[in-house]
């Protein structure tokens, strides 16, 4: 089993009204970075994260899973929750072990209540937040439209880093708006090909790429200095001031793109990596906090929990804060969707089960 320092681990928790597409842009990230072979469906109850017959008989989730996987050298947890009111508990329970909450939002239904719901959770707790514009490809999808609402409803600091190249039947790739270049996708590849932007919206991205850097800059004296005295600022010192703004709750970056048809995933996980926060690691004895119980036919009472300082091994004998008794580390094991890959300890901040 790998191990990876804290610095190098993101914990992301995907949010979102039901039906936005969280469970398949798991399923593409995860096939993205080359954790799964092939791309399951919903349709076809073969997604990592629906694996539950119930989820897969009613096509939806009604439970939180885990699906990692690990991109240059980082470990991606994704933490994949319902979005249907009746199972609202478990997107605190994913709020609870993430770093980062990021918001899926349809393109074609827009911002829906069970969205604003999770926003204002996150928010409470203090929770960095994203957003990812999903199913660009679909009729009626619009990303100007969802950008207005999300604008409308989550204030000032929503701030586009991708603009949608095509739309509808003709999405075809997105503009990254940071570094000036477009990536198209073609034959249902998962990995993007860089190219100069189309002509026709050179316009619309020299004005939003303009408007992204002052939301960037403006939180910091230095680089607002020298941005109003024209003085070229890197790709690296905004790409930073980017992760402090996300990290403190004050930008909340929106990229786009479509889970099934593989478009943007491939940046979707290196934002991850780049710009997500990683987890806050305390000084002491081991410690972790159980965010997540299930009751399994098989193996009984499973765990999930997010180690928070020192290194967990099996058999250690940990107190319980409640219950001011001690309780051993039985078997350890990660998990991604049903699949076990059992560890024997593990070190803060993973989130693990037992």
């Amino acid at each position: 089993m790998k191990t990876f320092p804290t610095a190098n681990i993101r914990n992301v928790a995907l949010v979102g009204h039901g039906g936005a597409g969280k469970t398949s842009l798991a399923e593409a990230l995860l096939f993205a970075a080359g954790a799964t072979n092939r791309l399951g469906k919903i349709e076809d109850g073969t997604t990592v994260c629906d694996f539950d017959p119930e989820e897969q008989r009613r096509r939806i989730s009604v439970s939180l899973a885990l699906a990692p996987f690990e991109l240059d050298g980082h470990k991606v947890n994704l933490l994949d929750a319902p979005g249907y009111a009746d199972f609202v508990g478990d997107v605190g329970a994913a709020l609870q072990a993430a770093d980062l909450a990021l918001f899926v939002v349809s393109a074609v239904e827009g911002v829906e209540v069970q969205t604003e719901v999770a926003w204002k959770m996150a928010e409470q707790r203090g929770i960095p937040r994203a957003i990812f514009v999903n199913k660009l490809d679909r009729e009626r999808a619009s990303f100007e439209r969802t950008l207005d609402q999300l604008k409308e409803r989550f204030g000032a600091g929503v701030a586009p880093l991708h603009l949608p190249i095509g739309a509808e039947s003709s999405f075809r790739g997105i503009v990254e708006l940071l570094n000036d270049h477009a990536v198209t996708y073609r034959d249902g590849s998962p990995q993007g090909n860089e190219g100069e932007i189309p002509s026709e919206m050179e316009a619309e991205e020299h004005s939003v790429h303009d408007a992204l850097v002052e939301g960037i800059v403006v939180a910091d004296d230095d680089l607002m200095e020298r941005y109003l005295g024209d003085e070229k600022i890197e790709l690296a010192e905004l790409a930073g001031a980017l992760a402090h703004g996300i990290a403190d709750g004050t930008v909340f970056p929106v990229l786009c793109g479509s889970a099934t048809k593989l478009v943007g995933i491939d940046r979707l996980a290196q934002f991850f990596v780049d710009e997500a926060p990683a987890p806050a690691v305390g000084d002491g004895p081991a410690a972790a906090v159980v965010f997540k119980t299930i009751v399994d036919s098989y193996v009984g009472h499973v765990n999930f929990f997010k180690a928070v300082q020192g290194t967990i091994k099996h058999d250690d004998m940990l107190t319980n804060s409640r219950t001011r008794s001690d309780e051993r580390m039985h078997q350890l094991f990660t998990m991604r969707g049903k699949e076990q890959d059992t560890v024997t300890e593990v070190a803060a901040t993973r989130p693990i089960s037992l």
